[in-house]
């Protein structure tokens, strides 16, 4: 098991250092191993997250905020408490109205948030 990537079992938010992911984002990885990754995503108001896809599958959770998010190239303004789902390889962006939180879930994990690339 010793080339198995896994996070500790346990993660700390406060020691979990915050990256910066695009202008006005930063993120947080909390728990993963090969097939799952959570995510925190900090936004400030009107920081954009850029029209992008991937393979892996995302559901991700508002916890605070409010995001004009573009799935598929449909619209909706989602707020906390409300929640998305992102097909593998669907197109997909938001741009963030009142500062605020995702929390994203990816299955497999994205490797390129652990190396950076």
């Amino acid at each position: 098991m010793s080339n198995t990537i896994q996070s500790g079992i346990y993660q700390d938010g406060a020691s979990i250092p915050w990256e910066d992911a695009a202008p006005g984002i930063q993120r947080q990885l909390f728990g993963y191993d090969e097939k799952m990754m959570l995510v925190k995503v900090k936004f400030e108001q009107g920081a954009v997250g850029t029209m992008h896809q991937h393979p892996h599958i995302q559901v991700s959770y508002v916890e605070s905020g409010s995001f004009e998010l573009t799935i598929g190239g449909e619209k909706k303004v989602l707020q906390t408490g409300d929640g998305y789902f992102v097909p593998s390889n669907v197109l997909h962006g938001c741009v963030c109205l009142e500062a605020g939180v995702l929390i994203d879930v990816f299955t497999p994990l994205r490797e390129d948030f652990l190396t950076g690339k």
